[in-house]
This record gives structure tokens, sequence and C-alpha cells, in this order.
């Protein structure tokens, strides 16, 4: 599928969840990366798998925080492959992620700075 179709179809909520795993966050970082720059991408990227999540009745699994994190983190070195979980705890303590706050909408990290 090119990416083109991807993208319309995680946008109009119709591609089949067995497809947007962790690669596909990532394929959906770099398209909107590519397509719009950092700041917006971030928008596209966050509102995109928010109601992608909530049309499969998963709203709750959305975290805004990790997802813009891994944004920034995948602009400032697009070859990354993110062991996000890993690359997360550098920057995060596990307690502020856990946070209602960091679900809800982006929260610095608290242990380490996130690259500019």
């Amino acid at each position: 599928m090119s990416d083109d179709e991807f993208f319309a179809q995680l946008r109009h909520c119709s591609l089949p969840s067995s497809q947007f795993n962790h690669q596909g966050h990532l394929r959906l970082a770099r398209i909107c990366l590519a397509r719009y720059g950092l700041e917006q991408a971030i928008g596209v990227v966050c509102g995109t798998i928010s109601a992608y999540a909530a049309s499969l009745g998963a709203a709750g699994k959305f975290h805004w925080t990790v997802t813009e994190a891994l944004v920034r983190l995948l602009a400032a070195d697009p070859a990354l492959e993110l062991d996000a979980k890993a690359l997360l705890a550098r920057h995060y303590s596990a307690a502020l992620l856990a946070s209602d706050a960091a679900r809800a909408h982006f929260v610095q990290p608290d242990l380490a700075p996130l690259p500019c």
C-alpha cells in the first residue's frame, strides 16, 4: 500500500487495526513530518491516532505525550528505528508517563530534555 493510501485510510478510520502496529505509528510520523514539518506534523499525528483509536472503541489507549515525544525524537533523527520504551525512559519517569496529564496533553520530560 502506498503512503497516500495508508494515510487516507488511517484518516478515514478505515485502515484495518492489524495494519496499525508500532511500525504503522512510525510510518505515519514519517509521512507527516515529510509533508507538514514538525509542529504541524505533531497535531496531525496526534489527532489522527486519537480519532482512529476512538473509532476502534479504544480512545483510552491514546497517549498524547508518548506520541508527541516520539514524533519529536523521530524528527531529530529520521533514520532512527525507535525502541519506544527504552528511548522514552531516557527522558520520562514512569510516574510522569502514567499521569492523566501526560495522557491528555504533551508534558515536558522530567529526566532529560527532548532534542530540539
